[in-house]
């Protein structure tokens, strides 16, 4: 039985509260296209995507064997490093909840623990090529493989689909829809809550409760899936309306390859030990599916938030954590300030996000932004089928501009009947 300090149960305990946070940040990965789409309810979606996340974290270690292992030295890394380097990784994840941003927790708990590190010991504490072939690769790759499979698998079932009965095929893809949101809840547990398995058995041999090379013990992967299980059933509701319905408009086939793509992409990423973006690889496999479809299309500007939060995230935890890792550094004093701070700020946070709720009532109402000329031009070069999103710019554009293009244009010749 391992022995305890008093700043060792303080780090588990922190790390948990993180695993909480990444459990509600991340539902939208697995549940906001087969909500947006109406497959499930919301409050069916989340309970079935926690039970998954449960069972997922008894799945590998591998991705924890490469946090505890791999991304750092264990050697002269103190518990106090851990509990600043996660204060750097949750105060990034409710900070991006509360705008509504699909950022990575990965990476946050990544570039906090970097951060620490290299402010307690220096560069040399850090694996360089593990951090770039294990991280920063992934980072880069998963979300455009994803996306490619996911434009792909799209176009493909719209092509074999296209005569298909509407109402039976629509049946059919939401079946699916489920079954592959179930698949990605299970890859996500597979993979997110390893990470925080492996940041406590980082902790546990820091504070010499275990042997350096240890696997996460049993009580380990049991806590740190129901953590993450308990986030996801919170639902993290902003998210996942920026997911379902900021990012692009899904119909339910798109909402199957988007998953299926991601599912595939995330367990053999876990397979392999990367630590994986999982919000990466579905906002990536979002975007494909939009894009698959004709006349689909993506909300850029949204995106481009995406985009800077994802670029944002390693180096902002970073220095967060190395922040706080400097004022722990000064002693238990120091320590208890980094952890009433990060209460008061969680706090904070929490209460800012109450002035305007967002929860399973109103997750799937329609606020998204007008289309921009990029939307309004590609949906008009190739105009999608009807009663969708060309419905939706159609209602954007201004109807004095529509009158004056329809009076300047000659009427069009009524083409052959063999061609319509």
């Amino acid at each position: 039985m391992e022995s305890f300090s008093l700043i060792l149960a303080i780090v588990v305990v922190t790390a948990l509260a993180f695993d909480f946070t990444n459990g509600f940040h991340d539902t939208a990965n697995a549940m906001a296209t087969t909500i947006s789409t109406g497959a499930l309810k919301p409050k069916v979606a989340v309970a079935m995507s926690a039970a998954l996340n449960l069972v997922g974290a008894f799945l590998s270690v591998e991705v924890a064997n490469t946090i505890s292992k791999g991304l750092v030295d264990e050697n002269g890394i103190r518990p106090e490093v851990i509990f600043a380097a996660l204060t750097g990784a949750i105060l990034w994840n409710l900070l991006t909840w509360l705008v509504g941003l699909p950022s990575s927790s990965s990476h946050a708990l990544m570039g906090g623990l970097v951060g620490a590190t290299v402010a307690s010991a220096g560069f040399g504490a850090v694996h360089g090529d593990m951090l770039v072939t294990k991280v920063l690769l992934p980072a880069v790759a998963a979300p455009i493989v994803a996306g490619l499979a996911a434009m792909l698998a799209t176009r493909f079932s719209y092509g074999i689909g296209g005569k298909a009965d509407g109402e039976a095929t629509r049946k059919g893809y939401r079946a699916g829809q489920i079954a592959s949101a179930g698949l990605v809840s299970l890859a996500h547990g597979t993979n997110d809550a390893q990470k925080t398995m492996g940041i406590i058995t980082l902790a546990l041999v820091a504070g010499g409760a275990i042997a350096p090379g240890s696997n996460p013990p049993t009580w380990v992967i049991l806590s740190a899936g129901l953590a993450i299980a308990l986030g996801t059933y919170i639902g993290g509701w902003r998210i996942i309306r920026t997911m379902g319905k900021g990012l692009t408009d899904l119909e339910p086939r798109q909402g199957f390859a988007a998953q299926t793509s991601a599912a595939t992409a995330i367990l053999a990423s876990s397979h392999l030990g990367f630590s994986l973006s999982t919000t990466h690889v579905v906002s990536g496999s979002v975007m494909g599916a939009g894009l698959g479809r004709k006349g689909g299309v993506v909300r850029w500007s949204t995106a481009t938030r995406m985009f800077i939060a994802w670029a944002l995230t390693l180096p902002a935890a970073a220095l967060v954590g190395a922040g706080a890792e400097s004022v722990t550094d000064l002693g238990d004093w120091g320590t208890a300030v980094v952890a009433v701070f990060l209460v008061g700020a969680s706090a904070a946070i929490w209460k800012i996000s109450r002035r305007e709720v967002v929860d399973h009532t109103n997750v799937v109402a329609d606020t998204a932004e007008p289309a921009g000329v990029v939307t309004t031009a590609i949906a008009a070069v190739t105009p999608p089928p009807a009663g969708t999103v060309a419905e939706d710019l159609s209602a954007t554009i201004p109807a004095p501009a529509v009158t004056a293009a329809t009076a300047t244009d000659p009427a069009p010749a009524t083409p052959p009947a063999a061609a319509v």
